[in-house]
């Protein structure tokens, strides 16, 4: 192996690894909203309440994630990409790994939800930071033709992530009882995302800075205030930017979070078992960016996800005919079909949104749209689905996904020739 294969190599690793750990570290929580917190964190008379606030507690992440891009983005785009990753890492860790420490209401009274909050505001300030760093890290190394490829090992981290989170979950209800997990085993995914963090940070030391962030700094003098400039030069390409991510983040926390409290509480199916059928769609995800990534180089990468929103309409439009209760294969298939299509909206955001914008504002630029499309797609979901789902059932929250994906179209017609 020559020494530029074995450097790609590692960057490729690092950009992939440091998504893992991250996303793990989010998924965790994400399952323990659906599953433990409403009655171990947020005490109310009717279960469905809980299951709001548990929800309310998850979206907290999603509005500090555009501060954590703003920071983050900041020092990435004046300091350079690889410190800013490492601190980012550093961030979601530390927050993920208290929460595993974090005494429920009985002990604390509100207390505990109100410290659960601000360790969650942590872990999206870390995240907020992680996914452009990584993306860039990655594009701002690849070889011509090959970036919207080198561009979907940081998505590829979403579903290695959700399988380390869930498989952990799902290992963990096979070898203890329900009263035993609820009252401690919840917390030792949160503890093990110690050991994680370290092997990411232990990889992105190894690292050296992007060729194009040190030749941009070269030519020219960081700007003093990188979000200025972002603004001032590239006001739609962040609009574009922004609405184009929403459709992938409503279909991933719709078919994840949302579906995992409703199919285990409404519908009545067994939490490990669906866990089970969780991770083995999750690998039609990974099929999905894999897909997407190879003919967004063959093509470009606004034509794939233009594919994906508009089959993000079907995607909506299936649910509440196959997510049933009774009927754990058509769960599956549909949980297949979605996360699928998910790839496509996802994979190719990676090479993507990084070509919108110019190197001296790209940290910035990618992590600011990624963020706030979060907030607009993800942040209020699984509690607006909970909300659609008491009002008009399942075909409502298709219907709202089914937007989701035609906001997303827009954006992406706007910048269409990138």
């Amino acid at each position: 192996m020559t020494k530029a294969a074995a450097s790609h190599r590692r960057i490729l690793f690092a950009s992939l690894v440091g998504t893992s750990v991250e996303f793990y570290d989010f998924y965790i929580y994400a399952t323990a909203a659906a599953i433990v917190f409403p009655d171990l964190f947020f005490p109310a008379s009717e279960p469905w309440i809980r299951q709001l606030a548990s929800y309310a507690s998850f979206s907290v992440a999603f509005f500090a994630r555009p501060l954590g891009g703003l920071v983050f983005g900041h020092f990435g785009d004046r300091m350079g990409r690889k410190s800013t990753l490492v601190a980012s890492l550093m961030l979601m860790g530390v927050s993920t790994v208290l929460i595993g420490f974090l005494p429920g209401y009985a002990m604390l009274g509100w207390m505990a939800p109100l410290l659960l909050c601000l360790l969650r505001f942590g872990q999206g300030l870390g995240l907020g930071g992680e996914w452009g760093g990584a993306s860039l890290l990655a594009v701002e190394n690849a070889p011509p033709g090959w970036a919207n490829r080198y561009g979907s090992f940081p998505p590829m981290g979403a579903p290695v992530g959700f399988i380390f989170a869930n498989g952990f979950f799902l290992i963990l209800g096979a070898v203890m009882d329900d009263a035993q997990f609820r009252e401690w085993g919840w917390r030792l995914p949160f503890l093990a995302s110690a050991v994680l963090v370290f092997l990411g940070l232990w990889v992105r030391l190894k690292i050296t800075e992007t060729p194009e962030f040190v030749a941009a700094t070269e030519k020219e003098a960081p700007p003093a205030v990188p979000i200025g400039e972002l603004f001032r030069t590239s006001a739609l390409a962040t609009f574009a930017g922004t609405v184009g991510t929403v459709a992938c983040f409503a279909l991933f926390y719709i078919s994840t979070v949302f579906i995992i409290g409703h199919g285990t509480k409404t519908l009545g199916y067994d939490r490990e078992t669906f866990l089970a059928v969780e991770l083995l769609a999750i690998l039609f995800m990974a099929a999905g960016i894999v897909t997407a990534g190879i003919n967004a180089d063959k093509r470009t990468a606004n034509a794939v996800l233009m594919f994906g929103c508009i089959f993000t309409i079907p995607v909506g439009m299936a649910m509440a005919l196959l997510v049933v209760p009774g009927s754990l294969a058509s769960v599956a298939a549909w949980l297949a079909f979605a996360l699928f299509v998910m790839g496509f909206v996802y994979g190719p955001l990676g090479g993507w949104l990084p070509s919108l914008f110019p190197a001296r504002v790209r940290y910035t630029g990618v992590s600011v749209t990624f963020n706030l499309g979060g907030i607009l797609g993800g942040g209020l979901t699984p509690l607006i689905a909970e909300t659609l789902v008491k009002q008009g059932g399942l075909t409502w929250v298709g219907y709202y996904l089914a937007g989701a994906g035609l906001l997303s179209l827009i954006g992406l017609i706007l910048v269409r020739d990138k």
